[in-house]
């Protein structure tokens, strides 16, 4: 599938990598010489090397993607209907395992906006370590979550089954396999149903799913955009059927007086706020990729 773009720009053509070729002089026939012809790319950064090696002439970069990998918890069903229990599957993420797993460490930690220093809005680290699971003591926060599962009446002789869906691509296929090896910690067994792209919108649109791991991108690195496409009550993409009136009025109110400052400080009160209380979608990591590329 070809895309066009200026000489010697560099176009988006992956999910975290962009590549470009340069116009040669008399090539590509009639084709005028300020635009060029781009192949179509999806590759994973494991596969970056060998990019590099069979063509040496692509210019390769990663740079930061507004992208985000989340586990998302159908709330409005059983098991998950139970916040404790949402708690528990929280605690359980390792997140640095899934960046050291899928991007080789370059990834990013982050919540539901992309992350400092490259995103602006992205909550401060000291923050974001008290969030439920994204403290980086993975061992203390498994600890608490099967003390959580162990009340709930779970345990090693007593395993919670559920259905891990998700689209079947290796961006959401391969981070998938990884979430359902480490809510085993907690005496969950997952299972993945691998859902045809077709059908994956549709599906997690109805809330047709237990636990689903979805990849969510964003235009703009902007709390307009991101909270009221998907977090307010009834938003379009607010697939797991969160609602808090707090952050909706959060989002009117600022997006109309605040200065930025004021405006960030206050949206990470309220998000922290609405994560600690019920954290039905969980952000794993930030994708690196070309900035503003949807997911």
């Amino acid at each position: 599938m070809p895309i066009t773009g200026r000489r010697g720009t560099r176009i988006s053509t992956a999910s975290n990598i962009q590549l470009s070729r340069t116009h040669r002089p008399g090539s590509w026939g009639s084709l005028p010489a300020r635009w060029i012809l781009l192949p179509l790319f999806f590759l994973q950064i494991p596969v970056l090397k060998d990019v590099k090696s069979q063509a040496s002439d692509a210019i390769c970069e990663l740079t930061p993607s507004n992208v985000n990998r989340n586990a998302m918890f159908n709330r409005g069903a059983p098991p998950f209907n139970n916040p404790e229990l949402l708690r528990a599957a929280a605690l359980s993420v390792d997140r640095k395992a899934f960046i050291d797993i899928l991007t080789e460490g370059k990834g990013d930690i982050g919540g539901a906006m992309l992350p400092p220093p490259e995103g602006v809005w992205g909550m401060p680290p000291g923050m974001l370590k008290t969030l439920p699971g994204y403290d980086p003591d993975v061992p203390r926060n498994r600890a608490e979550a099967r003390k959580i599962m162990e009340k709930l009446g779970y345990g090693p002789d007593k395993r919670l089954p559920v259905t891990v869906s998700t689209r079947n691509v290796p961006p959401y296929r391969d981070p998938a396999v990884i979430l359902i090896d480490q809510l085993k910690e907690i005496y969950i067994d997952g299972q993945l149903e691998a859902i045809d792209t077709a059908q994956w919108l549709p599906k997690v649109m109805r809330k047709d799913y237990t636990v689903a791991l979805n990849l969510t991108g964003n235009g703009l690195d902007d709390p307009d955009q991101t909270l009221y496409e998907n977090f307010t009550c009834g938003a379009e993409g607010n697939y797991d059927g969160y609602c808090n009136p707090e952050l909706d009025k959060w989002s009117t109110n600022n997006r109309r007086n605040s200065t930025r400052p004021s405006a960030k400080s206050s949206y990470g009160r309220s998000k922290e706020s609405s994560l600690k209380t019920r954290p039905g979608r969980s952000s794993i990591t930030a994708v690196p990729g070309p900035a503003g590329s949807p997911t």
